[in-house]
């Protein structure tokens, strides 16, 4: 066996065929080989090719066939450090970037956050999404993120950033002033509103963001109970004034002992329960229209589901309304 120290080959072409597409950032392995004076660059559609020379970047090429040459690459030879000045083999670090867009990834509020309303002050609120997101400006992703990274996978980025967007998204949440009522029913013009407030913390890393979506918005359970009684009282239609008193009642029984509530509780289904009867009775020569049947088929189901009337109860209010038809 020599003694002698075989030298390693040149590298003579330099290019990147993605084995994985959530690669962001790829760098040639080299092994402490040089490249050779007048090597090929092939940069595919979707990449660019970032060189760099003792910790400097050199230059970035874009999609193309690219001799490496003095006449061809003017930026490297005005490098300091560039020991043979493309008259002999040199050394650089050599990347490959992915600037194709990177869809689908998905943020969320890892803990509720909190949000001031004018109708209902301070809640606290979960929201998810996802975001698309490229890489616009090479040498800015590499000196804020990338670092030395010898390879970048979109995981990464997604993990570190997720901590950052949900802050970001309160604040944009704050600025935007959407009232907590709108948010749920309303979340494309939300999106709209969001994301040119997210977009220039993207672009602190050279990333541009080309769509920004929340998915959804989870209301505090006080604020979902708030609209469920909303819904149920428009539903009683011409009986909401007599629903809010029944609630009302109930609300007011909390405060005395058993007894009282029971009698409470027995006084508020009465005068529900007579109004109905009287409604009833005073529709009974005229034939029931369907929304009016259908609301007073509520009210009793409402009452049924609330264990103020039993089953028998009202098994005979429903079949005196349907007798109506």
């Amino acid at each position: 066996m020599s003694s002698a120290t075989s030298k390693l080959p040149f590298i003579e072409i330099l290019e990147w065929v993605e084995h994985n597409p959530n690669v962001m950032m790829w760098k040639v392995p080299d092994g402490d080989r040089e490249i050779k004076n007048g090597a090929k660059v092939i940069v595919r559609e979707s990449q660019q090719v970032m060189f760099m020379n003792e910790g400097n970047i050199a230059d970035v090429l874009t999609a193309g066939t690219h001799t490496l040459s003095t006449n061809n690459i003017p930026v490297l030879s005005r490098l300091k450090g560039w020991k043979y000045g493309f008259e002999s083999p040199f050394k650089a670090d050599v990347y490959f970037f992915s600037v194709k867009q990177f869809v689908n990834l998905k943020w969320g509020t890892p803990a509720p956050i909190m949000l001031t309303d004018t109708k209902f002050g301070q809640v606290r609120i979960r929201a998810f999404g996802s975001y698309n997101v490229r890489i616009v400006d090479v040498p800015r992703f590499f000196k804020e993120y990338a670092g030395t990274y010898p390879e970048l996978t979109i995981f990464e980025f997604q993990q570190q950033l997720r901590d950052f967007i949900a802050p970001k998204f309160a604040e944009a949440l704050a600025l935007s002033q959407i009232p907590l009522v709108e948010i749920a029913g309303n979340l494309s013009e939300l999106n709209a509103r969001i994301e040119p407030l997210i977009a220039p913390y993207f672009q602190d890393f050279g990333i541009t963001i080309t769509q920004f979506t929340v998915t959804s918005v989870t209301l505090p359970e006080e604020v979902t109970s708030y609209y469920d009684k909303i819904t149920g009282m428009n539903m009683m239609g011409d009986n909401m004034d007599k629903f809010q008193q029944f609630n009302t009642a109930i609300a007011i029984s909390k405060d005395g002992n058993l007894a009282q509530q029971g009698a409470q509780q027995g006084a508020a289904m009465g005068i529900l329960l007579k109004e109905m009867n009287s409604t009833t009775a005073t529709n009974a020569e005229k034939p029931q229209g369907q929304g009016d049947l259908r609301a007073k088929l509520q009210q009793i189901k409402v009452l049924f589901e609330e264990g103020l009337i039993d089953e028998q109860e009202y098994k005979e209010k429903k079949t005196a309304l349907l007798s109506n038809l």
